[in-house]
């Protein structure tokens, strides 16, 4: 408990206060937004703000994580470093979009499937460590499992029933289906003031629950073992630590939107939103709540879906009439909506909103699931 409030109080402090400092630096070196001409006119005036933000709040989130642990005095775990590597490798891809960006001076950074590559090679390389025999603890738990989950282990969907070699690739292809999905999802999210960093906030707090919950329940927890709910526990690879994570995810999150809220003095760019979504896949997936994340998730996959069918739709109108139509005024939604007249703020707040609405459904989802054992 104490490495979690530690890690979440020093990167909050690490970001609301050295941000300012990365501002200064970022325009120094002239690392500043380059705004699409196509999109909403509003947006013309953020030209130049800095970007590539995420980088403080992943190296305050980490650097918060390993703070709580040495004050706490307990060591780091592989769960953990699990979690950041895959954060900073996809935030290393979104970095090499977001500097291609600016030194080519459009809104187009690396191809989409050069990005997509990346975001395939950060995957593997999490899932081999996620799964490999070399990695098991003393309870014989390595930090992924061979199970899909829902919020806990789904015994008949065991992608190891056709034998390992065919369960292993089955493994890496289910991982990097969650990797470039919640990857994506976040960075499509990501496109007014500082509506990606709060609806992450609320996505990443749910681990936090999440984890301790699982902590306070697990099956390796002496005061659990032999009491009335132990067959309601949790086989998951150090749980506590998770939350610590995610609790240093989210404060430095929180002292990151400090500087991006509207009107925002600084953006993440593909770096924080790439960084962010896959922290969150990295944690569903070591939490072993997999499908859960359509739930915990459920803004950004709302935000995605909107681009997938305003681009099937233009694509089969077009095919149909000769002309493509439009279902969506602009794509993502949130430009629908400020092409509608809704003032920025207005649409982030309301997004919000429906982001936490998402949250508290899937965490009661997780807790009605064990009450009802």
């Amino acid at each position: 408990m104490i490495a979690l409030l530690i890690a979440g109080g020093f990167s909050l402090a690490f970001t609301r206060f050295l941000t300012p400092l990365f501002i200064r630096l970022f325009r120094r070196i002239g690392w500043g937004q380059f705004i699409r001409d196509d999109g909403p006119q509003s947006h013309h005036t953020k030209r130049g703000t800095p970007t590539m933000g995420g980088i403080v709040f992943l190296v305050g989130a980490f650097l918060g994580y390993l703070v709580g642990h040495w004050v706490a005095g307990v060591p780091w775990t592989m769960v953990g470093v699990l979690v950041f590597g895959m954060a900073f490798g996809l935030g290393l891809v979104g970095f090499v979009d977001d500097f291609a960006k600016i030194r080519r001076q459009r809104s187009l950074g690396i191809g989409g499937w050069t990005k997509i590559a990346g975001q395939v090679i950060v995957g593997t390389v999490f899932a081999v460590f996620a799964i490999t025999e070399n990695f098991r603890d003393e309870n014989d738990l390595t930090p992924a499992s061979t199970l899909i989950s829902g919020v806990r282990d789904i015994d008949w969907l065991n992608l190891f029933a056709f034998g390992s070699v065919v369960g292993f690739v089955l493994f890496v292809v289910w991982v990097n289906v969650i990797t470039t999905s919640t990857s994506n999802a976040v960075n499509v999210t990501d496109g007014l003031d500082g509506l990606a960093s709060g609806a992450a906030i609320f996505a990443i707090s749910a681990y936090i629950f999440i984890g301790f919950w699982q902590a306070n329940q697990s099956c390796f927890n002496e005061n659990v073992i032999g009491s009335s709910t132990f067959y309601k526990c949790y086989e998951v690879r150090d749980p506590l630590d998770l939350a610590v994570a995610a609790a240093a995810l989210c404060g430095a999150l929180v002292g990151f939107l400090w500087w991006n809220t509207s009107p925002a003095k600084i953006f993440m760019g593909d770096t924080g939103s790439m960084g962010l979504g896959g922290a969150l896949a990295a944690l569903a997936i070591m939490t072993r709540t997999e499908l859960l994340l359509i739930l915990v998730a459920g803004l950004f996959i709302i935000v995605t879906g909107s681009v997938i069918i305003q681009r099937a739709y233009f694509k089969v109108t077009k095919w149909r009439f000769g002309q493509g139509r439009r279902v969506f005024l602009m794509s993502p939604l949130q430009h629908h909506f400020e092409l509608k007249g809704w003032a920025e703020i207005t649409i982030v707040v309301r997004f919000w909103l429906i982001a936490a609405l998402f949250v508290a459904a899937g965490v009661g989802a997780f807790y009605l699931e064990w009450a009802s054992r």
